[in-house]
């Protein structure tokens, strides 16, 4: 058993994608035209990090009360973490990208930890290694 998605409800499909590859190194794993339960069109759209198991599903928003948790998925906590080997190199990098980070570096007893946000406005930890040691 293994978690394999998890859904991010975004406002416009293109506009993600470029974010989650572009600024944050992800790859896209798959963009197929779909179908809405009631039969109109959408995009199965999946990114994922590189080497990772579990993937994104990047739904968009469809209709009001989609729409009204665009960004608010968890309620303003962060609500999705991102660990990485290298937290300088990384920070950096997604900085350089215009990822908008809330929180200054710090160094926390699980590791170093800046918030981010993302594309639609939800929260993340970009988590790295405790200092001094590396990735488990």
């Amino acid at each position: 058993m293994r978690l394999d998605l998890i859904a991010i409800v975004v406002d416009d499909y293109d506009r993600a994608i470029e974010f989650f590859t572009d600024a944050l190194g992800f790859d896209l794993v798959e963009d197929s035209p779909s179908r809405t339960n009631d039969g109109r069109p959408k995009r199965w759209v999946v990114v994922r990090p590189p080497g990772a198991e579990t993937g994104i599903l990047l739904a968009r928003a469809d209709g009001d009360r989609q729409s009204a948790v665009v960004g608010e998925q968890v309620a303003g906590r962060v609500g999705f973490f991102l660990r990485v080997d290298d937290f300088d190199e990384a920070h950096q990098r997604m900085k350089s990208a215009g990822v908008d980070f809330v929180t200054a570096p710090r160094t926390e007893p699980y590791g170093q930890v800046a918030v981010f946000v993302d594309i639609a406005g939800n929260r993340w930890d970009l988590l790295g290694p405790p200092l001094g040691r590396a990735v488990q």
